[in-house]
């Protein structure tokens, strides 16, 4: 029990690196997007060719063709799935942004990056990820119906599904070198920084 409760100790009188909310919504925003990538690969496999404009479909030109399987099995639980995702990312996102802005998360944040590091964190959160969600909303056709606007703004809806693949494409980069940073700067006290809030005091930050 002893080297637990020196931990435990540890921990209460660690160096404070995260808010519970930061914490929160960066685990839910983790699970989140997982969830929209592997139903979005499922969704993609029933129909792996991209367009541009408003009309797309097999036996008219691609702009892209994906080197991808065909399989429209995987495509109802798929669509489930990335509408959940979706909403829950869209409810995460802006209980982050209204909580970063009413506590000078934001401000403070850009205190600890350089200027290549401020470039990216703040196209993520307020570039990449509205415009994934704005794109999403112009392939919906129900939302199209009542925001024609929406649609109309990317070109098309199989151009919006187009910017919607390359914009995931560059979020899907962004995670990964994302955690290759995190492991170069000391993956276990950054993770650990992330789930308890601390880090211990004898750490580098």
């Amino acid at each position: 029990m002893e080297p637990v409760a020196n931990s435990l100790t540890a921990d209460l009188r660690g160096v404070k690196t995260h808010r519970l909310m930061v914490r929160a919504t960066h685990w839910i925003n983790t699970i989140a997007f997982i969830g929209l990538v592997i139903s979005g690969v499922a969704i993609l496999l029933a129909h792996p060719r991209l367009y541009w404009g408003e009309v797309g479909a097999f036996g008219s030109p691609a702009l892209i063709e994906l080197p991808l399987p065909l399989n429209v099995e995987q495509s109802g639980w798929g669509r489930s799935l990335h509408f959940l995702s979706a909403w829950v990312s869209v409810a995460n996102g802006l209980l982050y942004v209204v909580s970063g802005l009413l506590s000078s998360h934001f401000s403070k944040q850009m205190r600890t990056y350089d200027s290549a590091q401020r470039v990216a964190y703040l196209g993520v959160v307020f570039v990449l990820f509205p415009l994934m969600l704005a794109t999403g909303l112009a392939m919906s056709p129900a939302i199209a119906a009542v925001i024609p606007i929406i649609v109309l703004s990317f070109g098309g809806h199989q151009s919006a599904r187009t910017i919607h693949f390359v914009v995931t494409n560059v979020l899907v980069l962004f995670l990964i070198l994302h955690i290759v940073m995190v492991w170069r700067t000391g993956f276990t006290k950054r993770v650990r920084g992330m789930i308890v809030g601390r880090r211990d005091e004898q750490e580098q930050p």
